[in-house]
């Protein structure tokens, strides 16, 4: 006797075959969904029994993976009534005073910068001609993860001196920002001097950072801040995902 597959079995075999998690394959598939057009900003989500009778899961499940696409800032959820999409972009300003926490807050959202790791290394030739230094020369090297309202924004990974420098991750920790970190050692109104915007795929470590499937789409952003008297202070590599974010250059 022949016995009819359950609706949502097959799905939930092909998501298996994945070697992923259920519940980050179904916040990945709903990612692309959103990312290229099926559900419009502030469209309702389907609701979690529909979700999870097509995957063929338990609405615990669904539950994860709609709390995963928060955590990526491509739902917002309203108790009693449903998830909508949320694909709004934060409008960021890069000029000749780029302060994260400024722009996060001008939007209205609440800042967050925390340090994921940092080290002492030599300078590569590239980081040691845009610091004004020998190559091989000791550099701090700050590993930070930037957010809006808890959702990552940008990890960046920023180069100094390590001999002016040198407890630089220790003041960053205890006041979670470049810049109170820059006035810790006398340097205020530093200024951006120059700026290149690229763009890449992410890598396993940023996409876990960002919160992104791998080989998401992002955009690299290379800098250099200086001083007053114009000498070279700090160098920055952001990655900032590219669906959260427009870049906006001023003249």
């Amino acid at each position: 006797m022949l016995t009819r597959t359950p609706r949502g079995s097959s799905n939930k075999n092909h998501l298996l075959a994945r070697g992923i998690t259920l519940w980050r394959c179904i916040a990945d598939d709903f990612e692309q969904m959103i990312l290229i057009g099926k559900h419009d900003n502030g469209e309702r989500l389907p609701a979690e029994s529909e979700i999870a009778a097509r995957y063929g899961v338990n609405r615990h499940t669904v539950r994860r993976a709609m709390a995963e696409l928060s955590a990526r800032g491509l739902v917002r959820t309203e108790r009693g009534s449903g998830t909508y999409v949320r694909t709004d972009k934060l409008d960021y300003r890069i000029g000749q005073r780029t302060r994260f926490s400024e722009i996060v807050a001008a939007a209205g959202h609440e800042a967050e910068g925390r340090l994921q790791g940092h080290r002492l290394e030599p300078a590569s030739d590239e980081i040691a001609s845009r610091l004004g230094l020998k190559p091989g020369d000791a550099v701090v090297r700050l590993e930070i993860v930037r957010a809006a309202d808890r959702v990552p924004i940008s990890v960046a990974t920023t180069w100094l001196s390590a001999e002016r420098y040198h407890d630089a991750a220790k003041m960053f920790r205890q006041l979670r920002s470049i810049t109170r970190t820059l006035e810790h050692y006398g340097i205020s109104g530093y200024r951006r001097k120059w700026t290149r915007i690229g763009a890449a795929f992410s890598d396993a470590i940023d996409a876990g950072r960002l919160r992104l499937s791998v080989h998401r789409p992002i955009l690299i952003v290379d800098s250099l801040d200086v001083d007053a008297a114009d000498a070279p202070i700090l160098t920055t590599r952001g990655r900032f995902a590219a669906d959260r974010v427009s870049l906006i250059v001023e003249s």
